[in-house]
């Protein structure tokens, strides 16, 4: 990197800052304040056969203010975390609010709801990366991949290392600070014979750049997925079992999420607003997170408003237990804040697990969806309408692959008719999961 990041520095600097954000918000007459913090750093190389593409060496950082004044809020960010911009971020802030329409359910999270347990969640590991080491790593995963008989081209390899600090601060008297890092590596690839070109890609990621997966993994890997797609084509229109890839049921996981957040229930945009404690999934599957998992992706011992996070189960033997609320969207409801201001951390399924074999012996007839293309989830009714790619498989086994078709459904219904879950697990990401099999879509193809 350009320059050494000093990351207890930083936390110690920005705690400042905080701090006189809050003391400058109460001396020009705010009720209450709340202030973010953030810096980060980061290195991120790209090649492209054999050659350097991209070095990017950066350094964000940011504060925002919001206050209020009675049920009237205000708020204001700067990236110049002077005295002087904090003192302009805070008065623009303070006139914001006294123009604004009062709302009665706007303020601060209730006192009694802050964070009081603020562990080392060992979620902070610096990479001692040179600009030349990280682009050696980059090479060799894509130089792997090129190596594989039948690659004809490269999209390139990515490499990227990053690590930052947070403070949140409010006139509870709260404050939480929390220092982060994130790296990754990835590499895309192409293959063509007579029949056109194909693409895929592989990639490794995690908080502890020892948990990276070896570059030459990732590069073979990127290079098997490519190879397999080769001679892809349509597959039959009709109505058949779906077995979506690890990589895509997160996304599932994902629109499940969205439909319990409290923004979209508060505004009636969710196909699940007023279904708290009926069935939704098979009685065998249950879904938490745990946002204090120890070196998580997003472990965190407080939420975007200082609540103390906690596990929250959302769906529990099939059922919804739990909407996932911030203090706000909580008042919106008539409810209590489930600790989500921010969204869920480290979402884990807990339900019976299947071989992706098995799953298929299950499937019989139908399509293993491993990629997916489209916006088309409609949150207020869950109708589900995407651009898919993926393999045919007949007898339970994997016979060639597809691509050019839709698959369609509604949410609800693929939820009910959940078959199986993969042991396949995906932990790359926040949402942890493997396969999912759906008894029946319609599948939209030759």
């Amino acid at each position: 990197m350009a320059q050494a990041f000093d990351a207890s520095s930083q936390q110690a600097l920005l705690t400042a800052r905080a701090e006189e954000a809050l003391t400058l918000a109460k001396r020009l007459g705010a009720d209450a304040a709340e202030v973010g913090a953030s810096v980060d750093q980061g290195v991120g190389v790209s090649v492209r056969l054999g050659d350097v593409e991209t070095v990017e060496l950066s350094r964000d950082q940011g504060i925002a203010v919001t206050l209020y004044v009675g049920k009237r809020k205000g708020s204001a960010s700067s990236s110049d975390a002077s005295s002087a911009s904090i003192q302009a971020t805070v008065e623009k802030a303070l006139a914001i609010a006294r123009y604004t329409g009062e709302d009665p359910v706007a303020g601060l999270a209730d006192a009694d709801q802050m964070a009081t347990e603020l562990p080392d969640l060992k979620v902070h590991y610096p990479w001692a990366l040179t600009t030349e080491q990280a682009i050696d790593l980059a090479l060799a995963c894509e130089q792997a991949g090129r190596d594989v008989e039948g690659i004809s081209q490269s999209e390139g390899a990515s490499l990227s290392s990053g690590e930052g600090v947070r403070v949140y601060a409010n006139s509870h008297g709260f404050l939480g600070t929390q220092k982060g890092s994130s790296h990754s590596l990835s590499c895309m690839l192409i293959a063509q014979d007579e029949g056109g070109m194909q693409r895929d890609y592989d990639y490794t990621s995690a908080r502890n750049p020892q948990h990276l997966r070896d570059p030459g993994e990732v590069g073979r890997e990127a290079a098997a997925r490519t190879l397999r797609r080769l001679g892809a084509k349509r597959p039959p229109t009709g109505t058949f079992p779906v077995l979506f890839d690890p990589s895509l049921s997160s996304g599932l996981v994902g629109h499940l999420l969205g439909a319990l957040a409290g923004g979209a229930l508060y505004r009636q945009s969710s196909f699940l607003c007023d279904r708290l404690g009926t069935p939704l999934f098979p009685e065998w599957f249950s879904l938490e997170e745990r946002p204090m998992e120890i070196g998580a992706t997003a472990s965190t011992p407080f939420d975007g408003e200082g609540v103390q996070t906690r596990n929250n189960r959302f769906i529990e033997q099939g059922r919804i237990a739990s909407y996932m609320l911030s203090s706000y969207s909580a008042r919106r409801l008539g409810m209590q804040t489930t600790g989500n201001a921010g969204g869920a951390r480290n979402v884990r399924l807990d339900a019976p697990l299947q071989t992706r074999d098995a799953l298929l012996k299950t499937m019989g007839r139908g399509i293993w969806v491993t990629e997916l293309m489209g916006q088309g989830v409609n949150g207020v009714t869950g109708d589900y309408s995407r651009g898919a790619a993926g393999f045919w498989v007949e007898n339970g086994e994997i016979q060639y692959p597809v691509e050019e078709f839709t698959i369609a459904g509604n949410l609800e219904r693929m939820f009910s008719g959940l078959v199986g879950i993969g042991s396949d697990i995906d932990t790359r990401g926040s949402i942890h999961t493997g396969s999912w099999l759906v008894d029946a879509m319609t599948v939209a193809g030759s």
